[in-house]
């Protein structure tokens, strides 16, 4: 595992964006047609492609943060506040921060007051994943006109190669690489988001609010277990279940993306995929508190889990956050340095 300093990288682990998720298009992002046609904007198949695609690094600006306090003035400095929310802004600013890493924990997180702590780990978060949802809605969107062909043997081979490439990535089987009405209709399942709130609450649910040993060493914020080189052991391995570990990743973005497609692939979740497809087939919103009953698969506590989300979403008024969009503003990206 990398990281960019010997800085207390903790103390403002989340970055990068949050979509608009009240209509299946694109927020705006800079994000054309053309580009889409050009450029392989798989989110999961080659990470070099996120700032590429979707962020014009020409005009990006680095803003060197020292303490949690420089972060603080950043979100005001972009009028990033609890009085615009509280005004109904839903623009999300794209601030991003790369990595958690080692130092945020107990000691250090007992040095920020608990409602500064909270605005660091939400604000932070928000944009890493709504640029997520953003990169996911990019394919959605080439997915909905490829879809809308008159004949799938009028494709073009550009869209088969892609088609089949986006198969892979989702999980979805075709037979001797047949593109088959049946397989547009699982990815279009698939390939879709996950709720702003959902997603922020299970962060903060899995990973302590950041301050878990896997946040730190992995950016591992949503727990999830691997059996290859890149696990994170944990200390008190349950040796019955096998060699396993949590996955670690080199960035956040990395992180909230891997989530997000286990939520849109594995089989236990293959009820939430329902969920959200029928409501967007109702036309009705895909909501964070709505999806979150579907998680009973994803922690021992089923039930329990679910009622400890929504609770979270509640405490927190997390709701709202579903309604949340990147601004068309240039990136800006942290750098942590050392005093």
């Amino acid at each position: 595992m990398r990281h960019l300093s010997t800085f207390v990288i903790s103390l403002f682990f989340l970055s990068l964006g949050c979509v608009n998720a009240k209509k299946d298009t694109m927020s705006s992002s800079g994000f054309s047609d053309s580009i889409s046609s050009e450029t392989d904007t798989l989110i999961f198949s080659n990470p070099h492609n996120y700032a590429r695609t979707l962020d014009n690094s020409d005009t990006a600006k680095k803003v060197e943060i020292r303490s949690y306090k420089d972060i603080l003035a950043l979100f005001e400095e972009y009028d990033y506040t609890s009085e615009t929310w509280k005004a109904g802004v839903r623009e999300v600013p794209r601030i991003y921060l790369p990595i958690i890493g080692e130092r945020w924990g107990p000691k250090s997180s007992k040095e920020i007051a608990v409602e500064d702590k909270k605005k660091i780990f939400f604000r932070s978060l928000a944009p890493l994943i709504l640029r997520s949802n953003e990169l996911i809605l990019a394919d959605r969107n080439r997915l909905k006109k490829i879809r809308g062909d008159a004949s799938q043997d009028a494709l073009d081979t550009k869209d088969q190669t892609w088609i089949l490439k986006l198969a892979r990535v989702y999980k979805v089987d075709s037979d001797d690489n047949a593109i088959s009405d049946g397989m547009l209709d699982e990815l279009w399942e698939r390939v879709d988001i996950v709720p702003v709130s959902l997603a922020l609450a299970q962060a903060a649910e899995e990973s302590g609010w950041g301050t878990s040993r896997f946040a730190g060493l992995g950016n591992a914020v949503y727990g999830q277990w691997t059996w290859g080189d890149n696990a994170i052991t944990p200390e008190k391995q349950r040796k019955e279940l096998g060699n396993y570990g949590i996955a670690s990743f080199e960035t956040l973005q990395q992180s909230i993306c891997a989530y997000m497609l286990n939520l849109n692939t594995h089989n236990a979740y293959a009820s939430l995929r329902s969920k959200r497809a029928e409501l967007r087939n109702k036309e009705q919103k895909v909501t964070g508190y709505d999806l979150a009953g579907q998680l009973t698969k994803y922690s021992e506590r089923g039930e329990e889990y679910v009622k400890g989300l929504r609770s979270l979403m509640e405490y927190n008024r997390l709701r709202p956050t579903d309604e949340a969009y990147l601004s068309n503003g240039a990136p800006v990206y942290l750098v942590p340095v050392a005093n």
